[in-house]
């Protein structure tokens, strides 16, 4: 099982010199992955919860291409509504073949309706535009002369059944987000079950889950997964993998945008996490 970690690319912190050392801290500890969310228009309703600046994931992930190795470098998630299916179908294909094949592209569907009325877009049809993003992606990059490679992976967010069906039908990986180990379980089982009902191969789990390292364990009854303390957090990632997670990304962004300007404690966390798993 993978590791990644999404590296909060927003609020008062996110400066040049600090995204980059995030890149190089998760890259030099070993993870496999870096991942970065996804906004426009930092209307009101995602202000609340992502501040800005707000550093878009396409460039800042084309920058960070050039600064890194060999991480893999991903969206989760980026909203599919936002950009012309054509656009992303050009930028994810460019960013894959510059970076050496490295990108990961998650979508999802959105949830900011100021923001969609901001950028001119009706958010009762963000599911259907969803799809014919997907559809695009999948025809466009059949023609390898004009895109390259067409082996990008795809992960599809949400936590909704409308999610885990989608996923299922495009043949992407899941991708639902910050949850609990009770809900990952019934997850994991919700989806190989649909995929059995469409006769469609089970596509597998990338799950985010939160990092919130205590010094203490948490009760696990009201807990989230990844919340607690490290034989906790540990015991969570070993259950994930035996549910069939192939990856799984820590956010370790507990929600108080000041935590941007002090990266360290994250870090910190990242890096226990890490050994542990090296341990085992």
């Amino acid at each position: 099982m993978q590791l990644g970690v999404n590296v909060p690319n927003f609020g008062p912190g996110a400066t040049p010199d600090r995204l980059l050392a995030w890149a190089r801290t998760v890259e030099g500890l070993g993870y496999d992955l870096l991942l970065t969310s996804d906004h426009v228009a930092i209307t009101p309703d995602v202000a609340d919860q992502y501040p800005a600046p707000f550093y878009e994931p396409f460039t800042l992930l084309s920058w960070l291409a050039g600064q890194t190795g060999t991480i893999k470098l991903g969206t989760t998630v980026l909203i599919a509504p936002y950009r012309h299916p054509l656009l992303v179908a050009r930028m994810a294909a460019n960013l894959h073949q510059l970076s050496g094949g490295r990108l990961v592209l998650g979508v999802g569907v959105g949830w900011a309706a100021q923001e969609f009325a901001a950028l001119g877009l009706d958010v009762r049809r963000r599911g259907r535009e969803t799809d014919e993003l997907l559809d695009t992606l999948t025809t466009a990059w059949q023609d390898t002369d004009d895109y390259g490679s067409n082996d990008i992976p795809i992960w599809v967010g949400g936590t909704t059944d409308a999610g885990l069906r989608r996923a299922i039908r495009y043949g992407a990986s899941w991708h639902p987000l910050r949850q609990s180990m009770g809900w990952y379980r019934d997850g994991a089982a919700r989806l190989r079950a649909t995929a059995d009902e469409l006769g469609k191969p089970d596509p597998g789990f990338a799950p985010r889950i939160v990092l919130n390292l205590t010094g203490t364990p948490r009760p696990d009854e009201t807990r989230l997964a990844g919340e607690g303390s490290i034989g906790q957090i540990r015991r969570d990632l070993d259950e994930l993998r035996l549910l069939g997670a192939h990856t799984v990304v820590l956010d370790p962004f507990v929600g108080d945008p000041a935590e941007t300007e002090h990266p360290e404690i994250a870090w910190q966390a990242l890096a226990t996490v890490r050994a542990g798993m090296e341990k085992q």
